[in-house]
């Protein structure tokens, strides 16, 4: 894609005329109307209605224009923002001299690690790449890309750019989601990062009903520990987050919503020795191994809040995972313990695997829901999957069936 030809259009949008918008940009006329129908003849969509008295934005000019201001404004925000930290002085329109080709190459170099993977990934000449790499780097005065041994390795100046380009890249993603949806009824993507919280019943009942209503819907869900799917969600790779909120929030540029309460509860296999007791002194506890989460999730300080509040020490045996399929693989094999939501091990319930021993504590301690990017602006589709999802988790609070099937553990 050409940022030029988007900004030409995003120009013309806004001061209603083509002529202004060339002199705006400092090109000719005739370049700028050429720059407009290539990239309506890209996309397959007139932006641009042409009147006597100048040019109104048609439904996908306006929707492709917003994305592309948002687009330029994070660019410009990245390359700004590195050269103030190695203070060097700001350049005019620096969104205007980066173009898509540099941040593709500084991209896909870096998800390749090499320029030779990155050519494969790309279809471009490795001197190409290299050449792109070294413009970028002249343009911003700064040393972006390191080899280390075999691999190339971004600078710091380079992470932060990075992270500025993958958001404007997202923003040109949105905007063609939503062109296709002016076509399609429900085209686009959502992607969604998962943490390991309501993974067994109520997000795949959300993916369910979500498919059900929007077919033609492009659905990723990514798994991983919070710090990577915060760094796609900051970078544009991951729309929304659904799991576990932390408190206070890690970082100012993202927005938590919480819409359910986490009661989670000590879990064992079915014929672990504590099954079944009631009144459970808690002092039995500290015999049994313990399978825990790592130090910086919230439920390692739930269970060791669990303990601290009866005046005891933590158990001593212990295993650190955040992984539920080796949880509950080794519950199933010895006496091992652990803190779960009861989504978590709702299957192994049924199947008689795995049993609840006893309540973690009287009062729910975690907080779920979303977390989003505090800019984000989603498309109508990425808006409709928010919509659906708060009003699924409003049911599952209240405990009403959905589609005539009832929230029960057992």
């Amino acid at each position: 894609m050409n940022l030029r030809h988007l900004e030409a259009v995003s120009a013309a949008r806004r001061l209603g005329s083509i002529s202004k918008a060339a002199q705006s940009m400092n090109l000719s006329q005739p370049a700028i109307t050429q720059g407009i129908a290539k990239v309506e003849a890209q996309l397959g969509h007139q932006l641009l209605d042409r009147q006597p008295g100048g040019v109104q934005p048609t439904r996908a000019g306006q929707l492709m224009a917003e994305r592309t201001d948002r687009a330029l404004g994070y660019i410009s925000r990245g390359g700004q923002s590195v050269r103030r930290a190695a203070r060097l002085p700001p350049l005019p329109h620096i969104e205007r001299r980066i173009t898509y080709g540099h941040l593709r190459t500084l991209t896909t170099v870096d998800q390749a690690g090499s320029f030779a993977l990155a050519s494969g990934l790309t279809g471009l000449s490795e001197p190409a790449l290299h050449r792109s790499a070294r413009d970028l780097e002249q343009l911003l005065g700064l040393l972006l890309l390191t080899r280390q041994g075999r691999t190339v390795q971004p600078t710091p100046a380079a992470t932060v750019l990075l992270r500025f380009a993958r958001l404007a890249f997202a923003e040109l993603r949105a905007g063609l989601d939503e062109l296709a949806a002016l076509r399609v009824e429900g085209a686009g993507q959502v992607t969604l990062g998962t943490l390991p919280m309501a993974q067994s019943i109520l997000v795949p009942r959300v993916l369910s009903r979500f498919s059900r209503v929007y077919p033609t819907a492009r659905i990723g869900v990514v798994e991983g520990p919070y710090s990577d799917l915060l760094a796609g969600l900051r970078s544009g790779q991951v729309d929304l987050l659904i799991g576990a909120l932390r408190d206070p929030a890690p970082v100012t540029d993202i927005r938590q919503e919480a819409l359910f309460t986490d009661d989670p509860v000590i879990v064992g296999r079915a014929s672990h020795p504590l099954s079944g007791q009631p009144n459970l002194d808690f002092a039995c506890l500290l015999g049994f191994p313990w399978i825990i989460a790592t130090t910086a999730a919230p439920a390692r300080r739930l269970w060791e809040a669990m303990f601290a509040e009866r005046g005891l020490a933590v158990p001593q045996r212990f295993i650190e995972t955040n992984s539920l399929v080796i949880s509950r693989g080794m519950m199933l094999e010895d006496d091992w313990l652990t803190l779960m939501s009861r989504d978590q091990f709702a299957f192994e319930r049924r199947a008689g695997l795995l049993v609840e021993i006893a309540r973690a504590t009287e009062v729910p301690r975690r907080q779920l829901g979303l977390t989003v990017r505090a800019d984000w602006r989603p498309t109508q589709l990425q808006s409709a999957f928010v919509d659906m999802f708060r009003a699924i988790t409003e049911e599952w609070n209240s405990g009403k069936p959905m589609d005539g099937k009832p929230f029960r553990y057992a």
